[in-house]
């Protein structure tokens, strides 16, 4: 479960897909429901990622699959699940309740 602190969604160990989608949010700086780079970089950056920016930059290579520079349906939202995952060690599940 994501904790909540100061207002703002933080990661914890275990989150579920909806948690991380509503964390990602915060970070989506001019409200339009789509992550670019910037975005994924400053996400990053709250969980004190190390190369942030590169990290930002493999995620969008890897889940941002009509290259148009956002991360704007489901399937590219997998993508950046399954990245987060794999690459950061992140702890997302599906909610099956």
């Amino acid at each position: 479960m994501a904790i909540m602190c100061c207002d703002q969604i933080q990661p914890s160990h275990e989150m579920t897909v909806e948690e991380f989608k509503a964390w990602l949010s915060q970070f989506d700086i001019d409200r339009d429901g789509k992550l670019s780079r910037e975005d994924l970089k400053e996400a990053l950056h709250s969980m004190r990622v190390w190369f942030a920016w590169w990290k930002a930059r493999q995620a969008m290579k890897e889940a941002d699959t009509n290259r148009n520079g956002q991360i704007d349906n489901p399937k590219e939202i997998e993508k950046l699940v399954n990245f987060a995952q794999q690459r950061l060690h992140m702890k997302i599940h599906q909610n099956y309740w």
